[in-house]
């Protein structure tokens, strides 16, 4: 079977508000080197990804506040930049689109700016059978082995195995988050994976799901991709851009075509976070040097401040030059709550 090459598209947006302080709307997580390895979480996705496709079919889809950024830090990348944010598959859409006016019979996967992926060899064997699924023709998803009955993931059910693939199973269901009793029984089945939001198909699908089931959506992103690599691309962009439907890719794609049989999943058997919160950052990075006095947990500061911490179980410090974080790694998703209570207090300097 002849496959096209691979093209990568890398959304970047958010602002990680979990995250906060280390995590701002002008400086969000996918910026910053959160791990200790020298490179920023989107240093290491295009590090991961240029093995596959080589460094002119990575496309960074981005807010127009971090382009430049993102462009200084990946120099041979191809940079869409989005005049606001309109969720997932308008992000994803608009590259798919742009790719598929240069090259018809692309590729494409979509990839986050701001996972951690343990073992690149079988994130990359992974991602390869999902090319060779997507060439028949499906949406191909690659579904992550849960570790732990999370409830903070959604869920993918896998059915019959796809003929002539080697680990590829068509995609009975995706659900949302469940509750931890409902995630335990998933597990319990064997039959579910972690959505990871990681999609390979061909660009002319998605494009052709997107016209049978959002047309609206469909008819602004083509014209808006006629008009890219043309000096009529600020104007058209401004024009179509904020009527754009605000959906995510599963609601607007994964989860409507896998009722029709046409989703896949392949496996990943490799280790995996998204460094949604302190709680998974702790997991990942080692902390920061501290005192600890009848206490334990995790610290992170980008200041010259010591800390110490007494009698605190499972603590999470973070320090920044303007703002510091106390909490405990039971509490880390709230930890969004607090950028918009320091806004309400006209604190706008600490997003």
């Amino acid at each position: 079977m002849l496959v096209s090459p691979l093209h990568a598209i890398v959304p970047a947006g958010g602002a990680g508000t979990r995250l906060w302080p280390l995590s701002r709307a002008s400086h969000p997580k996918f910026l910053l080197d959160l791990t200790g390895t020298g490179r920023s979480l989107l240093q290491q996705t295009w590090d991961r990804l240029l093995p596959l496709t080589g460094p002119e079919r990575i496309h960074v889809v981005t807010g127009q506040r971090h382009a430049a950024a993102v462009a200084a830090q990946l120099r041979d990348a191809d940079v869409l930049a989005e005049p606001s944010p309109r969720d997932s598959m308008p992000a994803i859409g608009l590259a798919a689109a742009v790719i598929a006016a240069r090259e018809p019979d692309a590729v494409i996967g979509s990839f986050a700016a701001d996972h951690v992926i343990g073992d690149d060899e079988l994130f990359h064997a992974a991602v390869r059978e999902a090319v060779d699924v997507a060439a028949t023709g499906k949406v191909v998803t690659i579904g992550l082995e849960p570790t732990f009955a999370s409830a903070a993931f959604g869920y993918i059910e896998a059915a019959e195995r796809l003929p002539g693939m080697p680990t590829a199973r068509a995609v009975a269901r995706f659900v949302e988050k469940p509750d931890a009793e409902t995630a335990a029984a998933y597990l319990a089945t064997g039959a579910f994976s972690w959505n990871a939001g990681m999609f390979v198909t061909r660009a002319d699908v998605l494009l052709g799901h997107l016209e049978r089931l959002h047309p609206p959506l469909h008819e602004g992103l083509r014209t808006i991709a006629a008009a890219w690599d043309t000096p009529r691309r600020d104007e058209v962009l401004d024009e179509h851009w904020p009527r754009l439907t605000r959906i995510s890719i599963d609601h607007a794609v994964a989860e409507p075509v896998s009722l029709d049989g046409g989703v896949a999943v392949v496996p990943g058997r490799f280790a995996w976070t998204d460094l949604g919160d302190f709680a998974s950052l702790a997991d990942t990075a080692d902390s920061d040097d501290a005192v600890w006095v009848d206490a334990d947990g995790f610290v992170a500061t980008r200041t010259a401040q010591t800390v110490s911490v007494v009698g605190i179980a499972d603590a999470v410090v973070a320090v920044t030059d303007d703002a510091v974080l106390v909490t405990t790694r039971a509490h880390a998703q709230q930890v969004k709550a607090v950028p918009a209570a320091w806004q309400e207090r006209g604190r706008d300097d600490l997003l």
